[in-house]
């Protein structure tokens, strides 16, 4: 069939998948929309034993007050750029399609234009290091967030956490964010526990639960899953996730880590400019030599 028409198809297909995993997470949504003035409540009692336990310290309750609006002024700022980074993310699901149908259109031309940066040596290499960072980065990443879903899940489920489902759903996705996204995923059931459970050692619980499949995802899963397929330091990453967010905010930082390592490819096949590897590569500097012999070789 044309290139046009398998375009098409698959990006029918693909909408119709996220379609399905959106319906999931609009029912869990629902489910905790329905529990809000519960919740309301409930938080307006944990705010009123906050303040009694401050009392019992001395902190008065105008001090309490002036605390308080610190905190409201900081939480709307928070919360206005949340409505900000929520409007970009609908704006870039509408957009996202159309690049992706163009740059499929005209990868040709993509590819035309990286090929006559490298030398026609180098052509096989270069096409098969792509590949791999790229296969290896979006399966991979797909698979672990679905791992790292379900653990969530099954352990907020285990302790009676109220949405278990979505919140372990929303902490999984949240992963694609490095670094970062964990922490996010895991305040709001933290704060759930809090407001739905009597005793302190449930939000414990969830810290420890997240704790422990941070754990798994950082020694474990990441590592068995996509290897060193990007293989990107903490350093660089850091760079990396700041300059994303800054130009494109939230999706700027999920393609931060794969355009830099796809970026890291491109250097390490130019002559000039391939010193730029040791300072971006997760692997020791004796390693990188060693590889760059190899490739000579080749």
């Amino acid at each position: 069939m044309s290139a046009t028409l398998s375009i098409t198809l698959v990006l029918i297909g693909s909408f119709l998948f996220f379609i399905m995993i959106g319906a999931l997470i609009i029912n869990q949504v629902t489910d905790l929309v329905s529990d809000l003035p519960l919740l309301e409540t409930r938080f307006s009692n944990l705010v009123d034993s906050l303040s009694n336990t401050l009392k019992t310290f001395g902190i008065s309750a105008t001090e309490q007050n002036q605390l308080l609006k610190r905190g409201l002024t900081t939480l709307g700022t928070y919360a206005t750029d949340l409505l900000a980074a929520t409007t970009n993310i609908i704006s870039l699901v509408i957009q996202v399609p159309i690049y992706i149908f163009l740059f499929l259109i005209y990868r040709d031309r993509f590819r035309a234009f990286m090929m006559s940066l490298l030398p026609d040596a180098q052509e096989r290499t270069w096409k098969q290091d792509v590949e791999n960072v790229i296969h290896g980065y979006i399966s991979g990443l797909l698979l672990v967030t679905l791992i790292l879903a379900t653990l969530n899940s099954t352990g907020l489920l285990i302790l009676g956490i109220d949405h278990a489902i979505f919140f372990g759903i929303l902490s999984g996705v949240l992963t694609i964010i490095p670094y970062v996204g964990i922490f996010i995923g895991a305040t709001l059931p933290v704060l759930m526990a809090l407001l739905t459970k009597d005793s302190l050692w449930y939000p414990i619980g969830v810290i420890i639960i997240f704790s422990i499949v941070q754990f798994l995802e950082g020694n474990f899963i990441t590592p068995r899953i996509t290897g060193s397929k990007v293989s990107i330091n903490a350093l660089a990453a850091i760079i990396a996730l700041l300059v994303g967010g800054k130009i494109l905010g939230i999706a700027g930082m999920i393609l931060a880590i794969p355009l830099l390592g796809l970026s890291k490819i491109l250097l390490s096949h130019t002559s000039h400019l391939k010193a730029f590897v040791i300072l971006i590569e997760d692997v020791p500097v004796e390693k990188i030599s060693e590889e760059e012999k190899e490739r000579s070789n080749k």
